[in-house]
C-alpha cells in the first residue's frame, strides 16, 4: 500500500470514528435511558430551575402540536396555490407555483389572516391583508371571477394579486420585493 492510500485510510477511519463517536453521544444525551427516566430529580435541582416533568411533557406536547399544525397549514397553503394556479390558467393570467409560493412566504408567511396594521396603507384606513398582502381597493378592481368575493379568502386574495402583478410586472413571477 502507497502511503498516500494509506494516509487516505486512515483519515477514513478516523473521520468514520468521529461520526460514529458523535453519533452514538448525541443519541445519548437526547435519548435517556430507562434507568435515567426513572430516576427521581434531585430536588434542589428541578425546583431551582423551575423544571418538572409535567412541565418538560407540556412542552414537548405543545411542540409536537405546533409540528403538526405548521405541517397542516403547508398542506393547506399547497392546496391554496395549486387551486389558485387552475383559475389562473383558465382565465389566461401568468404565474408558476414558485413565483406563487416565493411571493406569499415573504408577504405573509403563508399565514391567510396576515393584516399590515403600520403602512401607509393602513394608516389611510385600507391594511393590506391576506397572503399576498392585497388591500381592499386593489382587490376588487383585479378579483377574477369564479373566485370568492372575500379578499381575506386564500384563492381569491393569491388570484387577485397575481392579476394585478400580471398588469403591472407582466407576471407574479416577475415581483421580487413588495409591490
Amino acid at each position: 500500500m502507497t502511503p498516500a492510500a494509506r494516509t487516505a485510510r486512515i483519515r477514513t477511519f478516523s473521520v468514520s470514528g468521529l461520526c460514529a463517536a458523535g453519533a452514538a453521544a448525541a443519541a445519548l444525551t437526547l435519548v435517556p435511558s430507562p434507568a435515567h427516566a426513572s430516576e427521581p430529580a434531585s430536588p434542589g435541582v428541578a425546583t431551582s430551575a423551575g423544571v418538572s416533568a409535567a412541565g418538560v411533557s407540556a412542552q414537548a406536547d405543545a411542540l409536537a402540536d405546533k409540528a403538526g399544525q405548521a405541517a397542516t397549514e403547508q398542506d393547506d397553503l399547497d392546496s391554496w396555490i395549486r387551486e389558485s394556479l387552475e383559475v389562473m390558467k383558465a382565465k389566461g393570467i401568468p404565474g408558476t407555483y414558485e413565483g406563487l409560493h416565493r411571493n406569499i412566504m415573504r408577504e405573509s408567511g403563508g399565514d391567510p389572516e396576515a393584516s399590515n396594521g403600520w403602512d401607509v396603507n393602513a394608516q389611510n384606513g385600507t391594511p393590506s391583508k391576506g397572503l399576498l398582502q392585497v388591500i381592499q381597493p386593489t382587490f376588487d378592481a383585479y378579483h377574477v371571477s369564479g373566485t370568492p368575493q372575500d379578499l381575506t379568502d386564500p384563492v381569491a386574495n393569491i388570484t387577485a394579486a397575481a392579476n394585478y402583478a400580471a398588469d403591472k410586472y407582466g407576471s407574479i413571477d416577475n415581483v421580487d420585493s413588495a409591490y
